[in-house]
């Protein structure tokens, strides 16, 4: 079986974007892919779009938009994925998988979301529909109060870690400053993220407003191709490793501060790579929340049940600790584009092993991981990747 590779890529920026809608942010990525990883649209044998909507746009069908603005792929066998928070890794893993198994030898792959048109609340309406509405639609705070109730049941268990969850996003906003597709690129600064006041309020009780994700729109694309034809182009970063894990969609049929499913996909994805966390040199993992990244910490194997503040409290995340964990700020800080995020992801960790991370690289990065979820760790996708030329 043919392995599939990254060959190209492009990124939008993040934030409150003017474009309309996320046909036009599809098409500000898909002809950069292309050209970056120096390929013609004709060349294309599929394309896999991730975009979440359930409500943030009246148009749907997404798939057939990309064609739209480019078409030399409007006849392109274009279809579209939809697995909440990790909808572009869903993307993804489709292209992957349909390279792999030898049906094409080129795959365009874009995630996009326009999230910023509708009012707060009906995005959190939307954004509700990632949970399991018969038992959690009337859970106090819409999505943010669903991970503040996971963030209470840790509390509980292991003690107040507020500190921790201000340390993390402190550390993202400081990483976020030298990313330049960053949403917010400030450094709030630890005391500012630690201290609950009228420009950083309580959201869902114990997440402030530092602790929470941002509304964003974007767009980012991958080139995906079988390796023979990577070895005619430019660049190419093979999936050493990768897997997907799923846990029940409601919180009360497990239990919340463990992360199980993303324990097990990180477990497989290692096994399949045979490689162990202290090989990777850094990791892009899913901080919707910054109690989701602490838990993660823990589901990566970093540090045991209970025991992730030590991970931060040590510096063991930061760019410059053992294992630097969101150098482009992640969610947090670099932004939320539901449908973009696990194209981002991989894009992200894509730069830093080609050398193509500018201020945010880190030295001699050759092999990353990129945890990206959906829902309260219901889907989870893992992917290790290394640089194959």
């Amino acid at each position: 079986m043919t392995k599939a590779q990254i060959v190209g890529w492009a990124h939008s920026v993040f934030g409150k974007s003017a474009a309309p809608d996320t046909e036009t942010l599809m098409a500000q990525v898909a002809g950069p892919a292309l050209r970056h990883a120096g390929i013609e649209a004709t060349d294309v044998d599929a394309i896999f779009v991730g975009v979440y909507n359930n409500g943030f746009s009246r148009q749907d069908f997404q798939a057939a938009l990309v064609g739209m603005n480019h078409p030399a792929l409007a006849e392109t066998p274009a279809t579209r994925f939809e697995n909440a928070c990790a909808t572009g890794s869903a993307a993804l893993f489709g292209a992957l998988d349909f390279v792999e198994a030898g049906r094409g030898r080129i795959a365009l792959v874009i995630g996009a979301e326009k999230m910023t048109s509708l009012p707060s609340n009906q995005v959190g309406d939307v954004l509700m529909s990632g949970c399991y509405r018969k038992e959690e639609a009337e859970i106090e705070g819409g999505f943010a109060g669903v991970f503040g109730r996971i963030a209470q049941s840790y509390f509980q268990r292991y003690g107040d870690r507020s500190g921790a969850l201000a340390a993390i996003a402190a550390k993202n906003h400081r990483n976020a400053m030298d990313n330049p597709i960053a949403h917010m690129r400030a450094d709030l600064g630890f005391e500012f993220c630690n201290t609950v006041s009228e420009r950083n309020p309580l959201v869902a009780p114990p997440l402030r407003r530092t602790d929470c994700s941002l509304v964003s729109d974007g767009a980012a694309a991958l080139v995906i191709a079988d390796q023979a034809t990577a070895t005619a182009l430019q660049r190419a970063l093979s999936f050493r490793g990768r897997s997907q894990a799923n846990d029940f969609m409601a919180l009360s049929r497990r239990d919340p501060t463990e992360f199980a499913g993303a324990r097990r996909a990180w477990a497989k994805a290692l096994g399949e790579a045979r490689l162990c966390l202290d090989d990777l040199d850094l990791v892009e993992t899913h901080d919707c929340f910054t109690i989701a990244e602490l838990i993660e910490y823990e589901a990566m194997g970093l540090a045991e049940r209970g025991q992730g503040h030590q991970v931060i409290q040590d510096g063991v995340s930061e760019r410059s600790g053992r294992l630097p964990v969101n150098p482009s700020g992640g969610l947090k800080a670099r932004g939320h584009p539901l449908g973009a995020t696990g194209v981002s992801m991989h894009v992200m960790a894509a730069q830093q092993l080609t050398g193509d991370a500018g201020a945010m690289q880190i030295p001699s990065a050759a092999i990353a991981g990129v945890f990206n979820m959906g829902g309260a760790a219901v889907t989870n996708y893992v992917s290790i990747l290394e640089r194959a030329r």
